[in-house]
């Protein structure tokens, strides 16, 4: 029988405010807390929950045979526990049937695997123990952000105890290859590796509702089909998907709802397929071959490459300003500062610095809160430039800075001390 391996990303950064030159160094706080509340209870309600309801409800009436796995940063749980505590519930509710596998990743959707290994290892070690405390599953299969993975970031993924990783099925690293097979690390073949097919994926993520789409309308029978040509010898269809295209990419009133009901049935009951977790798909499966990525891809747009988050001078300056501070925050035991660093580095910030207004333009300004990279990218450097004076004050980057450090605490205090004075000078004198 042939796998499906459903899959599920689930994300949401924690949005900037409009953050001005003016309020380096006066404002410390950098979050749009209105538009992350609103955004996070309108995709809530319309995708999380339902789509969770409608999973939890397959799995009941498939008896266990439907299976499916998620990826879920550490970004979207503590917003969902801030904004709507019922989505973290649905998914514990998943978590209980099963029949619901948690993948690793990066804390804060962060691109570190390709900057610091240990800022890497930190941030996966952070969401796994976040995972075993809300789900109870210590999470054996990786999966980078957006997809992101070279033989180098496999080796180490094997070194930190993973079984397997699940990545793009890349035209330009295949080949001829077909992704519905498992494939090996080329450094570590202990490592298994699942890849994505991007052309059933894309289907139901992107083409669902697009009227101009030779396969419009999308039902579970022209799918099914798709799924029932795959060549004999093939064995797995690896199916991974952004969880918003449920009731927010595509929406209600597209059917994608009726579309994720049907489906399953349709697959538990064709006595060709079932379906399998990534752990299963590693476990059951043979690799046919290593697979060889020399060089970083991820599920990005039509080049599958790194340029929606790198490919240009902006997005590369604020990145490497963002790493030149890596060392002294190893040093940093402040809390609010490792928690702004940690948002710093979700990898959405730099997604919306890109200038790609070609093929995957549409794409990119539909998830830009900015109204142009370059405000994205000012905006930025501004917080950065505030958080970088902060830092100053626990971690001094030179002997002048530490000085500038000393003397501010002392103006703070004196400051400090100056308000006590004046309010109890207010109120001896109210009391006259």
């Amino acid at each position: 029988m042939k796998s499906v391996c459903l899959f599920f990303q689930v994300h949401q950064p924690f949005r900037h405010r409009r953050y001005r030159f003016f309020d380096i160094g006066n404002d410390h706080y950098y979050y749009d807390d209105y538009a992350n509340e609103t955004i996070m209870q309108k995709i809530a309600e319309q995708s999380y929950l339902p789509t969770n309801k409608i999973l939890l409800k397959l799995v009941d009436q498939l008896e266990g045979k439907f299976k499916v796995a998620f990826s879920i940063t550490g970004l979207a749980l503590e917003q969902f526990a801030l904004y709507s505590p019922e989505v973290i519930k649905s998914f514990q509710e998943l978590a209980k049937t099963g029949c619901v596998e948690f993948l690793a990743e990066t804390y804060s959707h962060s691109l570190a695997s390709l900057k610091d290994k240990a800022i890497f290892e930190n941030q996966v070690k952070l969401h796994e123990q976040k995972i075993i405390e809300l789900f109870g599953q210590k999470p054996r299969v990786f999966r980078n952000t957006e997809m992101i993975y070279s033989d180098e970031i496999g080796e180490q993924i094997a070194e930190m105890g993973y079984s397997a990783i699940l990545t793009e099925g890349a035209k330009h690293v295949l080949g001829w290859k077909s992704p519905n097979f498992l494939y090996a690390n080329s450094i570590n073949p202990r490592l298994k590796v699942l890849m994505r097919n991007f052309k059933l994926s894309d289907d139901i993520t992107f083409r669902f509702s697009n009227t101009n789409w030779a396969d419009y309308p999308l039902t579970t029978e022209k799918f099914m089909g798709w799924l029932e040509g795959m060549k004999e010898n093939e064995e797995v269809a690896n199916l991974f998907l952004s969880y918003e295209s449920f009731g927010e990419r595509q929406s209600k009133e597209t059917g994608i709802f009726d579309f994720l009901e049907t489906l399953p049935k349709a697959i538990v009951e064709n006595p060709k397929l079932k379906f399998a977790t990534p752990t299963e798909v590693a476990e059951q499966l043979q690799p046919i071959s290593v697979v060889s990525v020399p060089h970083p891809i991820s599920w990005a747009d039509e080049e599958r490459d790194l340029t929606a988050w790198l490919g240009n001078k902006m997005q590369k300056e604020a990145f490497e300003k963002l790493y030149d501070l890596r060392h002294r925050m190893a040093k940093c035991t402040d809390t609010n500062l490792n928690k702004d660093w940690n948002y710093l580095q979700v990898s959405d910030h730099f997604y919306y610095m890109s200038t790609k207004y070609f093929s995957d333009g549409e794409v990119h300004s539909s998830f830009n809160p900015f109204d142009s990279p370059y405000e994205a990218f000012i905006n930025y450097m501004n917080v950065l430039s505030d958080f970088k004076i902060r830092l100053n004050s626990f971690v001094p980057e030179n002997e002048t800075e530490a000085e500038i450090a000393v003397l501010h605490k002392i103006i703070e205090e004196k400051e400090d001390k100056i308000r006590k004075m004046e309010a109890d000078l207010i109120r001896l004198q109210k009391s006259n």
